[in-house]
């Protein structure tokens, strides 16, 4: 058995990152940007009022003026702004040539096309402007290689300049589920069959990745169908088995894939949940064998399969993060292989849900954290602290 730490390293080591495509804005959120993004233009592109009220100079402070004109957002006053002038202007207007402040229209009074002071005005030059160039100027970089976009990234793409963004071509993802005891969800069940909920949990984990998922069903405890299925997704980029990866006589994932010339870097990794996790290579898909007990293929999922899948999609940091947090109830000393405890996040704190098997979905349906707990760790008393994972896993 290898570390999770190594395990992770060599999954990626595994991959390569995707071709780089050129997408349209809205299909880019939750994608990452595989190179530097640089402005077109500056934002703002001129001067411009950050409040109604009236452009003066700051100079000519305590007034009077007189009003010779106005500013709107998309009509510009064309001329320029002299001594004892006032424009008058609104949100988003261009400052006009030879104003430098702006004074906000509750703090004076008009009379005719005269101006005056009637409240305390502005405090220093340039107030209430947004300056040239404030948000970005043209070149700068705007969003980084390795960034996840978020939808803030977008509207900031679209005003910097930018229709289409540089990211990774979606990965194909093939799913398969091993063993004979499992029937299709909503199927009627004998007492040693049981509902096949590993494929449309990780469906869903997937649901916000760069992805195009194909759930290749439910394959038999049979050396030949095995193989079958895994040969019929060699096209997808990475294919996934869930069960039978362990070394039982049922468990046919690693023999179906030495049949078919695979070749293996890791198999068992010493953690809990999840200790029969496997990754190799089938032709160039990369194959991830994870446990078929539920909660262990889905706290595998957050720890494999989403950072291999976030590596081969660009991002700069594909590793779940680690967060320190206190717990909410003691917990006993840890066995030989790293733990992950479910717990939800209450105040704060971390608290242990009472359960910790790895076929119990309803517990981990609760769960929104995983307590990392180190080999060999000593019992931890309330209010110390622990590393937690969320779930689901956590971009940073």
């Amino acid at each position: 058995m290898i570390a999770l730490e190594e395990a992770q390293a060599r999954l990626l080591a595994l991959a390569t990152i995707a071709e780089t495509v050129e997408v349209d804005l809205n299909q880019a959120h939750g994608r990452w940007a595989r190179r530097n993004v640089l402005a077109r233009r500056t934002q703002p592109a001129a001067h411009l009022s950050a409040m109604d009220g009236y452009a003066i100079r700051f100079a000519d402070l305590p007034g009077p003026w007189r009003i010779i004109g106005e500013s709107a957002a998309g009509s510009q006053f064309a001329g320029a702004v002299s001594a004892g002038d006032a424009i008058r202007i609104f949100t988003g207007a261009i400052v006009p040539d030879g104003a430098d402040t702006v004074i906000v229209q509750e703090d004076v009074t008009q009379e005719g096309d005269m101006l005056r002071l009637s409240g305390d005005g502005p405090a220093k030059m340039g107030a209430h402007i947004r300056t040239r160039g404030g948000d970005f100027s043209e070149g700068n970089v705007v969003i980084s290689a390795g960034q996840r976009l978020n939808p803030a990234h977008i509207g900031l793409a679209a005003m910097a300049g930018h229709r289409t963004l540089p990211v990774a071509r979606r990965l194909q993802v093939a799913l398969i589920s091993t063993g004979d005891e499992l029937v299709p969800p909503g199927t009627a069940t004998a007492i040693d069959q049981i509902p096949s909920s590993n494929a449309p949990m990780l469906a869903a984990l997937l649901s916000t990745m760069p992805v195009d998922v194909r759930d290749c069903g439910i394959v038999a405890d049979n050396l030949t169908a095995m193989a079958d299925a895994l040969k019929s997704a060699e096209d997808c980029d990475i294919i996934v088995t869930l069960g039978g990866a362990s070394v039982g006589d049922h468990d046919l994932v690693k023999p179906a894939l030495e049949a078919l010339g695979a070749s293996f870097d890791f198999w068992k990794v010493a953690m809990r949940p999840g200790k029969p996790v496997m990754a190799g290579k089938l032709g160039p898909a990369i194959v991830l064998g994870l446990p078929g007990n539920p909660v262990s293929a889905y706290v595998t999922a957050n720890l494999f399969l989403i950072p291999l899948i976030a590596h081969r999609a660009g991002a700069g940091d594909p590793l779940p993060r680690r967060e320190v947090v206190r717990l909410a109830s003691s917990l006993p000393a840890n066995g030989a292989r790293l733990d992950h405890i479910r717990a939800r996040l209450v105040e704060g704190e971390a608290a242990f849900i009472g359960v910790n098997d790895s076929a119990m979905l309803a517990a981990l349906a609760s769960a929104d954290v995983l307590i990392v707990r180190q080999p060999g760790a000593p019992a931890a008393e309330k209010g110390s602290l622990a590393e937690i994972v969320r779930l689901p896993y956590q971009f940073s």
